[in-house]
This record gives structure tokens, C-alpha cells and sequence, in this order.
């Protein structure tokens, strides 16, 4: 399997459990306001991701995966926010960060393959 269609898997895996947050954040703590900004930037990281796979060139490629890269780390931060301030407990918080950090690691790793290749 190609590091590009394991993004794909996990990067749609991870929009649906930013999904299920989304949801438990509304109806356990009627939280709107950040629970909108982790759907948002959650939910674009495969959407982006998706985009690259019909890029018009391998500049635009590297654009769409680049801005993914963007919108995991600021998941990262609303998933930092939304544990310290006790929205999420700590194995909710552990489990979808691992998932989290590994979906950056892959973006990264795929960054630097493409820039490589010439």
C-alpha cells in the first residue's frame, strides 16, 4: 500500500472521529464554538488530501499537502485546548492525538518524498 492511499484511509478514518467529538462536544458540554473549529480543520486534512490526488502539477500537489500539514497541526492545538481545559479526558485526549501526530508524520514524510523526487 502507497504512503499516498494510507493517508487517504487514515486521514478519512480521523475526520470521522473528529466528527463523533464534534458531536459528543455539542450534546455532553453544548460546546459550539471550538467544537466548530476542530470539525472544520479535522475534517479539511482529508479533504486536502483528496484535492492532491487530482493536482494540476506537482507543485499543486505539494500546495494541497502542505496546507493538510497546516490544518493537522492546528487540530493538534484545539485538541491541546480542548483537553487542558477539561472538555476531554485523558484517553479520549491520548487516543485520537496518537492518531493525530501520526497523520503529521505521514504528511511529512510524504512532503519531503515528493520534494525529493525529481
Amino acid at each position: 500500500m502507497s504512503k499516498e492511499s494510507i493517508l487517504k484511509i487514515k486521514s478519512f478514518d480521523f475526520a470521522i472521529r473528529i466528527i463523533k467529538l464534534y458531536r459528543y462536544l455539542k450534546k455532553t458540554h453544548n460546546e459550539f464554538e471550538l467544537s466548530q473549529q476542530i470539525l472544520r480543520a479535522g475534517t479539511s486534512v482529508g479533504a486536502l488530501i483528496r484535492e492532491a490526488e487530482h493536482a494540476e502539477s506537482r507543485k499543486d500537489f505539494l500546495h494541497k499537502l502542505n496546507i493538510s500539514l497546516k490544518e493537522i497541526n492546528e487540530c493538534d492545538y484545539w485538541l491541546d485546548l480542548l483537553f487542558v481545559t477539561n472538555y476531554i479526558n485523558k484517553n479520549m485526549y491520548d487516543s485520537i492525538k496518537k492518531d493525530s501526530v501520526e497523520l503529521l508524520k505521514i504528511l511529512i514524510a510524504s512532503i519531503k518524498t515528493t520534494k525529493g523526487k525529481k
